[in-house]
């Protein structure tokens, strides 16, 4: 008894679409702009996301990356969002608009009473 011979197939298989640089370097924008580089690194991770789509979609299919592009972009504006909202509470709290009513609040009590505005 002889087993037969097959021939062996090899498979290779195809390499996907090249991502774009671009957005590549969008989400890495966007990662570091929420480990330390507040504001600066959301405009870049913006900037080159929106770059990235622009590549991505004007290659008709050519060119991957329109998910890591998509990452980039949501983390660089949720980045810019909280950046301004931090320096608009910075700039009250320094103006004194927030903090004076605020630290003003707990010596209210003893001052209202030692002058007669309670009784």
């Amino acid at each position: 008894m002889t087993t037969p011979e097959y021939e062996t197939q090899s498979y290779t298989p195809s390499p996907g679409l090249p991502t774009s640089s671009n957005a590549i370097i969008s989400l890495i924008c966007g990662v570091l702009a929420w480990l330390g580089i507040f504001g600066l690194g959301g405009i870049l991770a913006v900037i080159f996301g929106h770059i990235a789509k622009n590549e991505i979609r004007a290659s008709n299919g050519v060119m991957g990356g329109d998910g890591l592009a998509t990452a980039g972009l949501v983390l660089g504006y949720a980045n810019i969002a909280i950046a301004v909202l931090g320096f608009c509470l910075f700039f009250l709290i320094l103006a004194g608009i927030i903090s004076s009513p605020l630290v003003c609040l707990p010596f209210m009590n003893g001052v209202n009473t030692q002058f007669g505005y309670l009784p």
